[in-house]
């Protein structure tokens, strides 16, 4: 038995008899070519590319001309009914198509015939345009021109349910402010909305959540209004339809109430509403079309950056349930992406939720003995874990888990590769499990170290967010990492055209050299060179010279002779940093710059002469001294780094430190520092308290001393005496904190 393909037409032939003079021809040549496209995007491909769309639009043209004409027989509006039936199949989930449409000039003329009395015309030309309308490049609808929000309201009014859809459409692509927002609410359109959600069919109350969601986006004003009595009981309608039978009305519902709740906290306190949208939404993952690809997306939307919601999640056991749809594998990658990105969320707060995630398991019938040889190997961690310790067994259950995220790490698709590269950032956040040296193995470096090369810069991006956390390392070798090519990767990185490649390559150095060895740390710096790293710090991207300063540094935190790395190529470094301390356009540039001169201060003479040098070369007569300023500033952590930089400049013990005193006094800092004795930052007032203050216990040399390390100056206030004393023993070093992304 012949294919039943056998006898459709080629697409050259279909073509061709577009052009027929005979009507019914031209007819039947539409709607093959709408039938055969729809669904199909190789079909649509292979139809754009013969020039098809053009076609179709002309016979739209020319049929709308016949009826101007007065000629409106049932041969045109065929041509109108199937030419817009085709335009909206080629439009139809495809970009490529719309922006042929509109290429063809066919948009207006679709909007034109909206006015059209044969009612068959019209619904097809509101089908069309919906389907443009589903694409983000449609043509943006202006609602600020009275005459757009007069035929707008007409469209919301038509008794028409695909007219009625196709003015809500409207609203949902092309409402973006605030401004937009409030002319929509004053002009009586969300009444309109409300009412199709109460009594409108179920396309209709669909386009209208989806709609409303869009008004209400970052808008407490106009949720505020909506909410009130004037409009009757419109949250209790959007809640009742997040119960109703369709799944897609009801994940629509929940996406509406997310974006209600998170422009007005206020609004839906009552935890039974949360819990509900936490369990509809996972029920809703069951789902295996589109509404089961969404719903990961709007679980995110809920909890992201809300602990509260993130327990809630935690105890209707979140975590299992992605896990087990992961495990099924083939995921649609829409999907497949959703969960990742939830379980980033999830694990993006608590330890608890990272606790959990890192301890499930692969397969539950999957024995755990084959795994302890591959922790006691050194692949997680550098020290051998005794067999059959508690310790083990959390390596052995974690790397289950982590094997899935490795997998996603070379997915074919973009989008899973970088929200696995999210989940792992998200994850590597907890310095419990960093210490324990779940993270530096050849599973996940491997994969990750390749993706600093892929050709999306999303990826990219997201890669280095996970690697500036697993970098931190505290107590394994970061010699996988070298040998695997990383440390090599992250200094081209910083070389990128990308703003935030070359950022987010810096940030990840910057937390590979912290409190490592001197070794490693000269490493990183014969292959960055002065050069480089001056010219980053002259970056015209402000992030880029931040995190440029911070990775000085912790280069220069440590033995003395890592000080020497500013004084490179004849002090590059050095020079570059107080250029960009003069003209430092934000405090972070500031803080970090500061620290670092903070650092390099803590050396010998030489170093604090330096120091000094570079602060008073870049004052003019008439500038006053940007460490003035900075003392001034409202940010207190500026402030505390250029107080500890003094307080390396003026350490008594040094021969040099009474001059250098004198200029500082000179130049109006030593007053300023005194009138910040009662500054409301605790951080400030110890550091100014190691430039005033006299122990009776030590010498004056050692009571200015400052203390080295990560220790909190709030938390050491606090320290008895005695302890206080032996921590005044070092000089002062500030290392830059790995900040988690």
């Amino acid at each position: 038995m012949p294919s039943a393909t056998v006898n459709k037409p080629r697409p050259s032939e279909l073509l061709s008899r577009l052009t027929s003079a005979e009507p019914e021809v031209k007819v039947r040549a539409l709607r093959e070519v709408k039938n055969q496209i729809i669904g199909n995007r190789t079909k649509k491909l292979s139809f754009l590319k013969l020039g098809a769309v053009p076609a179709v639009a002309g016979i739209l043209a020319d049929s709308i001309d016949d009826v101007t004409e007065n000629n409106n027989c049932n041969n045109t509006n065929n041509f109108l009914v199937q030419s817009a039936a085709a335009l909206g199949s080629f439009a139809c989930g495809f970009d490529a198509g719309v922006q042929a449409v509109l290429d063809a000039g066919a948009f207006p003329n679709l909007l034109r015939l909206l006015a059209n009395p044969n009612e068959k015309v019209v619904d097809a030309v509101a089908r069309a345009l919906r389907m443009i309308y589903q694409s983000k490049l449609a043509p943006k609808y202006d609602f600020l021109q009275q005459k757009n929000m007069e035929f707008l309201i007409s469209l919301l009014n038509s008794e028409k349910e695909t007219v009625s859809g196709l003015g809500a459409s409207i609203i949902t692509r092309s409402c973006e402010t605030n401004l937009e927002q409030k002319a929509l609410f004053d002009a009586g359109i969300l009444r309109k909305l409300n009412s199709l959600l109460e009594g409108g069919s179920l396309s209709q109350r669909d386009a209208s959540l989806e709609s409303l969601a869009t008004v209400f986006r970052n808008n407490p004003e106009v949720i505020s209004k909506f909410a009130g009595p004037e409009i009757g009981r419109p949250l209790s309608s959007i809640i009742d339809l997040a119960k109703d039978r369709y799944p897609r009305t009801r994940l629509l519902a929940c996406m509406c109430l997310i974006v209600i709740r998170n422009a007005s906290p206020h609004f839906l306190q009552d935890i039974g509403i949360k819990t509900k949208l936490i369990h509809i939404l996972l029920e809703l993952l069951d789902d295996p079309g589109q509404v089961g690809d969404e719903a990961p997306f709007a679980f995110s939307s809920l909890i992201a950056q809300k602990e509260d919601l993130q327990k809630l999640a935690l105890e209707a056991n979140a975590i299992d349930k992605f896990h087990h749809h992961i495990k099924k594998g083939s995921l649609h990658p829409r999907r497949y992406e959703g969960i990742l990105l939830a379980l980033a969320d999830m694990c993006s707060k608590l330890e608890s939720c990272r606790t959990k995630f890192l301890s499930l398991q692969a397969k539950p019938s999957q024995s755990l003995e084959p795994f302890k040889a591959l922790a006691s190997n050194g692949i997680h961690t550098a020290t051998k874990p005794k067999p059959s310790s508690s310790r083990d067994q959390e390596l052995m259950l974690a790397s289950f888990v982590l094997n899935l995220v490795a997998d996603a790490l070379t997915d074919y698709n973009a989008g899973v590769r970088a929200a696995a590269c999210i989940c792992l950032k998200s994850v590597t956040r907890s310095i419990q499990k960093l210490s324990a040296g779940y993270f530096m193995n050849e599973t996940i470096v491997i994969p990750l170290v390749q993706l600093f090369l892929d050709p999306s810069t999303s990826v990219q991006v997201a890669a280095l967010g996970a690697t500036s956390n697993i970098v931190v390392d505290f107590t394994t070798s970061k010699s996988i990492f070298v040998q695997c090519g990383g440390m090599k990767q992250l200094i081209q990185l910083a070389k990128s055209m990308e703003s935030s490649v070359r950022s987010n390559a810096l940030w990840a150095l910057k937390n590979f050299v912290f409190q490592a060895d001197n070794r490693l740390k000269e490493g990183v710096f014969s292959e960055l060179t002065a050069s480089l790293l001056s010219s980053l710090i002259r970056d015209p991207e402000p992030s880029v010279q931040e995190q440029a300063l911070a990775l000085v540094r912790n280069l220069v935190d440590g033995c003395i002779n890592l000080i020497e790395f500013v004084f490179a190529e004849d002090g590059l470094i050095l020079g570059a940093i107080g250029r960009q301390l003069q003209c430092a356009s934000k405090a972070e540039i500031g803080i970090q710059g500061m620290y670092a001169l903070c650092n390099v201060a803590s050396g010998n003479e030489f170093h604090r002469e330096a120091v000094m040098q570079l602060l008073f070369t870049q004052m003019g007569d008439k500038n006053q001294s940007f460490v003035v300023k900075f003392l001034q500033s409202n940010d207190s952590q500026l402030r505390t780094a250029t107080v500890w930089t003094i307080v390396n400049l003026t350490c008594p013990s040094s021969p040099g430190a009474p001059c250098r005193l004198e200029k500082l006094r000179n130049a109006g800092i030593v007053s300023q520092i005194k009138n910040m004795v009662n500054d409301p930052c605790v951080d400030v007032k110890v550091a100014i308290f190691f430039i005033f203050r006299i122990s009776p216990c030590e010498n004056s040399a050692r009571a200015i001393y400052g203390f080295r390390g990560q220790l909190s100056m709030s938390v050491f206030i606090h320290y008895s005496e005695y302890k206080r004393q032996e921590i005044l023993k070092q000089l002062v070093f500030q290392s830059s904190s790995p900040l988690f992304f």
